[in-house]
């Protein structure tokens, strides 16, 4: 049932997508500030319990919850399957950024792109020339497009087989967002989390997310230009590590980023923005980019916006018929 509970979520969070202050994200939110105020003394094993109660608490009772719903009926699993997707995943979370910087491009009108542009990842963009925006919507974007969709298909895909439910969303999910909300460097200086617990939260990060980036990196190849994507997955995906794009500090944003740039034939990487210090909101991503290795390709202009919004969706469609073929699969076996 999971291409059932996929499907219904995506169309449900079209038609009306969660609202920027919701409640759910606010009670993630105290939950972390509560977790790390109660449970992180600053050293290693305190701060893999902060963590750990943090990011498995949640993914605990939503298999809890799932399996509660199932012994009574598997229509009310199913449907609290669909809940949690339409929390966890979707385009609309961060899709309206895109949206808006595009529509000011189309219409040439940079100066409201740029103020957009800071406006989402809160950066000086005042002195960026045309193609320098369209880059960084793109890389923005599409590490957005990986972690509120592709990564959280990865996982809820990989432990509903399992007969887990809707966890493997809530676990990815929550440990992509508390490797960004501990990282934040005004709630640091507000509140204070310890380097042993942000090192924690990388590390974790780094780990569940190593899988669902690949996975994410062969869909936009097999979708795209896939020898060009592959070749760029091989040899320009180091060039990202050194200013990672992410809180984690991996290659998994490497991964995704360089095979976008062969997939659509684009340049990505090189001088990035700096990041100042900024307020935390849930629903966003905070990507700080620094100086990196640009890869081959065109120079961005706005033809990539599309071609990239069709990259997107055509990944979206192969994620569907996997789905449909493995529910497929297993009700007839």
């Amino acid at each position: 049932m999971s291409f059932f509970a996929v499907l219904f979520a995506l169309l449900f969070e079209q038609a009306r997508p969660l609202a920027r202050n919701n409640a759910i994200h606010t009670g993630l939110r105290t939950w972390a500030r509560w977790s790390s105020r109660n449970l992180d003394a600053g050293r290693t094993p305190h701060g893999w319990l902060a963590w750990s109660a943090t990011v498995l608490g949640p993914t605990l009772l939503a298999f809890g919850i799932h399996w509660l719903l199932w012994s009574v009926h598997g229509l009310l699993a199913f449907a609290w399957s669909v809940l949690v997707l339409y929390m966890t995943l979707g385009f609309r979370q961060f899709s309206h950024h895109f949206t808006a910087i595009r529509d000011a491009l189309e219409v040439g009108d940079e100066d409201t792109a740029r103020e957009l542009l800071a406006d989402w990842q809160q950066v000086d963009a005042t002195q960026l020339p045309r193609s320098e925006i369209v880059r960084h919507v793109i890389e923005h974007s599409v590490l957005a497009a990986h972690r509120h969709v592709f990564g959280v298909l990865s996982w809820f895909s990989v432990l509903a087989a399992f007969g887990l439910g809707p966890a493997g969303a809530v676990l990815y999910r929550m440990s992509e967002y508390v490797s960004r909300y501990w990282a934040d460097k005004q709630r640091l200086a507000e509140e204070g989390a310890s380097p042993a617990l942000q090192q924690a939260a990388k590390l974790a990060w780094g780990v569940i997310d190593f899988v669902p980036a690949r996975l994410t990196a062969v869909g936009f190849a097999v979708v795209g230009s896939f020898e060009d994507a592959i070749d760029s997955w091989r040899h320009y995906t180091q060039g990202f590590s050194a200013g990672s794009m992410a809180a984690s500090e991996n290659r998994n944003d490497g991964v995704v980023l360089a095979a976008t740039a062969g997939a659509v034939n684009v340049r990505l990487g090189g001088n990035a923005l700096k990041t100042p210090v900024k307020s935390f909101t849930a629903a966003e991503d905070s990507d700080e980019p620094a100086a990196t290795q640009a890869t081959p390709g065109r120079e961005p202009e706005l033809a990539h916006l599309r071609s990239v919004v069709g990259l997107v969706w055509r990944c979206v469609v192969l994620w569907m018929v996997l789905l449909a073929l493995l529910t497929l699969a297993r009700l007839l076996g």
